[in-house]
């Protein structure tokens, strides 16, 4: 972390926010394939509520990695897709998945330790 950033301004934390909520990363990941309309993204992730799906476009689109594009039909359809910062994420933040993917076993299994040692 840079030097000069207090804990709850600095510029990285900000970033970083962003990208790695709940949803964002696997509906970045998602929009990394193609755009998508966005009943396609429900059901392409199906646990994830509508109010949920929306707030999270919302905010990926409000920092700037997703666009969102209304077609005039009838009703509208409404695409999402990646903007220039959007693709130029997806390289480190698919690194950091590979990473979480291949560390998995290790976690689970430290999470497991810590929770019998404090009797959960």
């Amino acid at each position: 972390m840079p030097e000069d950033c207090s804990l709850d301004q600095c510029p990285v934390r900000q970033v970083m926010q962003g990208i790695f909520g709940k949803w964002s990363t696997l509906l970045l990941q998602a929009l990394g394939e193609r755009p998508y309309r966005f009943g396609e993204l429900r059901r392409l992730v199906p646990d994830i509520s509508q109010r949920m799906l929306t707030q999270t476009l919302r905010d990926l689109a409000r920092d700037g990695y997703v666009y969102r594009k209304v077609h005039p039909t009838k009703p509208p359809s409404v695409e999402y897709g990646l903007t220039d910062l959007g693709i130029s994420m997806l390289a480190p933040l698919s690194e950091l998945v590979v990473w979480a993917s291949d560390n998995f076993a290790t976690v689970d299994a430290a999470r497991k330790r810590f929770d019998a040692e404090q009797g959960n």
